[in-house]
């Protein structure tokens, strides 16, 4: 469905999004992460054809990214997505189908098919009286009026209800059921655990980690152990921890085990965590040793937010800026400000929610 290669965006000196690649499979649900700054707007601009790329090719099925044809077969969510506040969802969804030539009898259908599974009342009521999650939404059914395949949605949740989120998170999971292809960037991690196929985490314009959650956790994250035991142990290799801290073990260090204050693990019991299987055995041997034995052993896996928030720290790396210059990489305000707002394909700014 999409195929990106070498995908650069530079403003003036600064690289914004830099040598790009990846593919997105028929209905898959791909996510984008990053930080503020880090170039997923700009990224899901250039898919949609509102930003032309400085250099690389960004392909959907058999068009260009730029083909003005392609975005008959795409719906765009941008972040800030403003309506048309006089009309009401029926009126408004409407109007939009006709941009797209869709027969009215059909682009009713369709429009209270979407507002039943977005679960949307007060259809006839005036967008701008309509709470910020029901306009959400109303953005969204306005994505799918000309029944694209392939849907960009750039931080679909930001800034909705716990319940309004679930809404659209379950939604998101629907249309890749119905075989749509679902791009989609958000700052909250959680939901890009729960419902994306495959993941790529950018930092300062770059793609620092990609695949499944469970690929970028095996690359990048490590499984340690909490073994409790009956005694403090002794001179093994393993490193005690408090019970408040966390799982960032230095491996081979000989230390005591700590007490640990977790009831569930039992009265006056002891804490290690260690990197390995070897090194629970260590433990066990060390306890029986001293008198003790092992009560309780847990497994930690790191979610994807523990892994973000290790590569998003980690320093800067100086980056070529296409012209021969190292260019410090940052991620700061005046970058996301020219990411999240964007520009038409001549870099003027522009946000109508891709109809044309």
């Amino acid at each position: 469905m999409i195929r990106v290669d070498g995908l650069r965006k530079t403003y003036g000196d600064f690289p914004a999004v830099v040598g790009s690649d990846f593919e997105v499979g028929d209905g898959e649900i791909f996510g984008v992460v990053g930080p503020n700054g880090a170039g997923k707007t700009t990224t899901l601009k250039m898919l949609a054809g509102l930003v032309e790329p400085t250099e690389g090719t960004a392909t959907i099925g058999e068009y260009d990214a730029g083909d003005a044809e392609m975005r008959r077969h795409l719906g765009f969510l941008p972040e800030e997505s403003p309506l048309y506040e006089d009309m009401t969802a029926r009126s408004y969804l409407r109007f939009f189908a006709d941009l797209y030539d869709v027969p009215r009898e059909e682009a009713t259908r369709r429009t209270e098919d979407t507002l039943d599974r977005l679960e949307l009342e007060h259809r006839d009521r005036r967008l701008g009286d309509m709470s910020k999650g029901m306009k959400r939404k109303v953005a969204i059914a306005r994505s799918l009026v000309n029944d694209p395949e392939l849907l960009i949605y750039d931080e679909p949740a930001s800034g909705l209800d716990p319940l309004t989120t679930n809404y659209v998170l379950e939604f998101t999971r629907d249309l890749a059921e119905r075989g749509k292809t679902v791009v989609f960037s958000a700052h909250n991690l959680y939901h890009v655990e729960s419902v994306c196929d495959r993941v790529v985490i950018m930092n300062r314009g770059e793609i620092i980690a990609r695949g499944t959650v469970p690929e970028i956790r095996a690359e990048h994250g490590e499984t340690s152990y909490h073994v409790f035991t009956t005694v403090p142990v002794e001179e093994t290799d393993v490193v005690g921890a408090d019970v408040t801290d966390a799982v960032d073990v230095a491996a081979d260090t000989a230390v005591d085990a700590t007490p640990d204050t977790d009831a569930s693990a039992g009265p006056e019991t002891y804490r290690s965590v260690v990197a390995d299987m070897d090194a629970v055995e260590s433990v066990r041997s060390a306890a029986e040793k001293a008198g003790g034995e092992v009560v309780d052993i847990r497994t930690r896996e790191p979610s994807l937010e523990d892994i973000f928030l290790d590569l998003a720290g980690r320093p800067p790396e100086t980056r070529d800026d296409g012209k021969g210059r190292p260019v410090a990489a940052q991620a700061d305000g005046g970058v996301e400000t020219l990411d999240g707002d964007g520009g038409d394909r001549s870099g003027h700014a522009r946000d109508d929610g891709g109809a044309r």
